[in-house]
């Protein structure tokens, strides 16, 4: 496992550490996938850096600064396991974070619970996470697989077909995410039809197989679940077998800058995505943030970013109200916080510990030679949440 934490914590909080009083510094653990998806996690690591320095910038939280140790888990659970466990009992954090994968999330949620430590996972989309294996001391900063497979859905009830086919990557996100999507559409519209599924290995892509097996069942609709290099090979064969001409597609995470920018002008004019169009959202909020990540970075934000802003800040509040850092007492700090983020302001239900972060939802198109959303809207994630009876069939008692 390659271990990161000496470099990134003089980057993410020597700069600013000096602006604040000499204290023993609050440690919190990040734990992700840097090897495995940089092009997710090093914005993610940028945007934590970002929220770090302004806050300690300030006199840091109780008068202490907060600090970063960091690990890379390699996209694999058992290494994201050893470095919570090595993060937790010699390195006494404070707090858990980070993940990517849905794998890793869920097994860094139970080793949370197993050893009761406070996990904020910014990014890991699993449903489970908050629901099926939800716990005490798991919460969740990004909106989940249903919520964004609720956005589409809703988007997807209004095209005038019948007949969908599923592409999504075969592991936790993928099949539910493909089993959400099918639910949640089939409330809306029970006239429609699946009439082919294909779940390709993560990073494994066979694409001209995958669309030729796709093409031979004629459907007229696509969710799409693959992002990364899966979703760039998908595309670029497809479009080779003008595979895409004619069919909806309805696709989640595709808008997002990360997953989006290396399509260039290949990105696919139409799609209905979920993304994060930082360039054209005018809101105060995501105006300033995005001012002070290009000063801070020179680069743009991606939508990691804004995950990992928002998770420390939404730390540090927790940390400010409960004044302590106890872990019982930052849960019950964190039950029911509202926090601000650069898409506005979010709050962990009580109930599941879910984050009402919305998303932003629109469609593809190309603009200077360059992947962008158009006719988007920001969906609040609290209209997109189950009921509170529906959690509490699906949540297991604490």
């Amino acid at each position: 496992m390659k271990i990161l934490g000496v470099a990134l914590v003089l980057a993410m909080s020597l700069t600013s550490i000096g602006q604040v009083r000499a204290a023993d510094p609050i440690k919190i653990a990040d734990i992700n996938s840097y090897s495995a998806m940089p092009a997710f996690t090093v914005p993610y690591r940028n945007g934590v850096t970002l929220a770090l320095e302004q806050i300690n910038d300030k006199g840091g939280v109780l008068g202490r600064p907060l600090v970063i140790i960091s690990r890379d888990d390699n996209g694999r659970p058992d290494d994201a396991l050893r470095a919570a466990n090595e993060l937790v009992f010699n390195e006494k954090v404070v707090a858990l974070t980070g993940t990517f994968f849905s794998n890793v999330g869920l097994a860094v949620s139970d080793f949370a619970k197993k050893n009761k430590v406070l996990f904020v996972a910014p990014e890991a989309l699993s449903d489970a996470i908050t629901w099926q294996r939800g716990n005490r001391y798991t919460f969740r900063v990004r909106s989940s697989t249903y919520m964004q497979t609720a956005m589409l859905a809703e988007r997807a009830a209004k095209l005038p077909i019948k007949q969908w086919a599923i592409v999504a990557p075969n592991y936790e996100f993928g099949h539910s995410a493909a089993d959400d999507f099918k639910k949640l559409l089939l409330a809306k519209r029970p006239d429609v039809t699946f009439v082919a599924e294909q779940y390709p290995s993560l990073g494994k892509i066979d694409a001209g197989a995958i669309i030729e097996a796709l093409s031979a069942s004629h459907p007229q609709g696509l969710f799409n679940a693959t992002f990364g290099p899966d979703l760039v090979r998908f595309i670029r064969e497809g479009d080779d077998r003008d595979f895409f001409s004619g069919l909806a597609v309805v696709s989640v995470l595709t808008g997002q800058p990360e997953f989006l920018d290396p399509l260039k002008d290949e990105a696919p004019v139409g799609w209905i995505v979920t993304g994060y169009p930082w360039d054209e959202i005018q809101t105060p909020n995501n105006r300033a943030f995005v001012a002070a990540y290009q000063k801070r970075f020179g680069d743009y934000p991606r939508a990691g970013s804004v995950s990992g802003y928002t998770t420390i800040k939404a730390l540090a509040a927790a940390i400010e109200k409960a004044k302590s850092t106890d872990t019982e007492e930052m849960i019950d700090a964190l039950e029911g916080l509202s926090a601000e983020s650069p898409w506005g302001k979010v709050t962990f239900r009580k109930i599941d510990h879910q984050s009402t972060m919305g998303m932003f939802v629109g469609k593809i198109a190309v603009k200077n030679d360059k992947g962008t959303m158009t006719d988007f809207a920001y969906e609040d994630g609290a209209n997109y949440l189950p009921s509170d009876q529906e959690v509490r069939r699906m949540r297991p008692l604490d």
